[in-house]
């Protein structure tokens, strides 16, 4: 027997009905104002599963009583395109609403384009990815472009009891209803099908926390290898080490983990390692590349041990980007052209080179740089630690004598 789940059974007729997203649908925002006016325009809604993109879209379309397909731009083969442009010539006008639109291939794109320019279709696009950066510029250009907004506990609730009104029978308590929200992860459609499922599978349908967590005991959060919410991760990651924010580090690392995602807590780690701590803490380098030796020995879930250890200390070591600063401010000048000839005593065939080993405490005053940039300092230390003040008061004393 078919059923439709209650998340479809529930989702908004109007847009007033939604919860959340009140940036876009509150009284006299925009997407309320364009439906009240009767007048839209092609458009990507974006953000987390389960947040109401498509709630909107089909609010949108029932509010305007607009002839309109639903699609997927993976699912739906180029025939299936060809048919709604027929529909939306046939009807002086089609909404397509296209789901997953960040994947749609080129030559679906080449169809729909020249519709999309005449006005003849209007899109209304869902996708999770960033469209500036993953939705082709031909298509993003002809949309606007609404980010909407990960969903508060109390949206989430609210919603919930919608869904318990709708089993006029079921029994279930605040707490309960709140194990689902925090279970959720902000995913409506998530603690709709969980609701749902806590319902049928009760003989006396009283709902309690002990019967959830049978179900599901596991918190969900928004995390896709390949999609924007990966990279979030592990961008709030390397910027909490940065931040020296040891419990945010802490908290990212182990959403990686649960994600089973090794590989790229290595290659941040082994970055943050040169680009955050860097001179500050040189012995880091060599701490990581351990910690990540022994996590390839162990596997999870041991590998969590020395992980933990090694993200608490680069938590909390001193930080200096001075050495990548110093770097990326010569490669500025070699992209410029801003070079020079090498100085015809450092040279290869040179006879004129003096030999710092040959003098008191192996320095001699000589040109290294290139003429045009005798006078250039790339490298501006920091004092955040003992290591890097020692290393500057060896450059101040070079530079002096240089200057001499």
């Amino acid at each position: 027997m078919e059923m439709e789940p209650l998340a479809i059974i529930l989702r908004p007729k109007k847009l007033s009905d939604i919860v959340g997203q009140q940036h876009l649908i509150g009284e006299n925002k925009i997407l309320s104002n364009l439906v009240k006016n009767k007048h839209i325009f092609s458009m990507i809604l974006y953000g987390k599963p389960g947040i109401g993109k498509t709630s909107i879209a089909n609010a949108i379309v029932n509010e305007l009583d607009s002839k309109y397909i639903f699609l997927n731009a993976v699912i739906n083969n180029k025939k299936d395109f060809d048919i709604a442009i027929e529909e939306a010539k046939a009807n002086n006008g089609l909404i397509i609403i296209m789901d997953e639109i960040h994947r749609l291939n080129k030559d679906k794109q080449d169809l729909l384009l020249p519709y999309l320019e005449n006005g003849l279709v209007t899109l209304i696009g869902l996708t999770t990815s960033n469209p500036y950066h993953k939705i082709n510029p031909a298509i993003r250009s002809r949309c606007q472009i609404f980010e909407l907004k990960e969903l508060a506990d109390e949206d989430i609730l609210l919603a919930l009891k919608k869904g318990v009104d709708y089993f006029k029978d079921m029994q279930i308590d605040e707490e309960s209803l709140n194990y689902i929200v925090k279970l959720a992860g902000g995913d409506l459609r998530f603690a709709y099908n969980l609701l749902e499922v806590a319902y049928y599978s009760t003989n006396d349908k009283i709902v309690n926390i002990e019967q959830i967590k049978k179900i599901n005991s596991k918190p969900v959060f928004f995390h896709d290898k390949n999609e924007d919410g990966h990279y979030d991760v592990l961008s709030a990651f390397q910027k909490s080490i940065r931040g020296s924010d040891v419990n945010a580090s802490l908290h990212y690392l182990a959403r990686l983990i649960e994600a089973e995602d090794l590989d790229s807590i290595f290659r941040r780690m082994s970055v943050i390692a040169y680009e955050d701590i860097g001179l500050a803490n040189p012995s880091m380098g060599p701490k990581v590349d351990a910690a990540i030796n022994a996590c390839e020995r162990l596997g999870l879930p041991e590998a969590r041990i020395p992980l933990a250890s090694v993200v608490i200390e680069l938590a909390l070591s001193p930080k200096s980007n001075s050495a990548i600063s110093a770097l990326d401010n010569a490669l500025n000048d070699i992209r410029s052209g801003n070079t020079g000839n090498v100085p015809n005593h450092i040279k290869t065939t040179s006879k004129d080179y003096k030999y710092p080993h040959n003098y008191p405490n192996a320095f001699v005053k000589q040109q290294y740089l290139p003429d045009k940039l005798k006078n250039r300092k790339y490298y501006q230390p920091k004092t955040t630690s003992k290591y890097e003040i020692s290393l500057k008061s060896v450059y101040d004393k070079i530079n002096k004598m240089q200057d001499e």
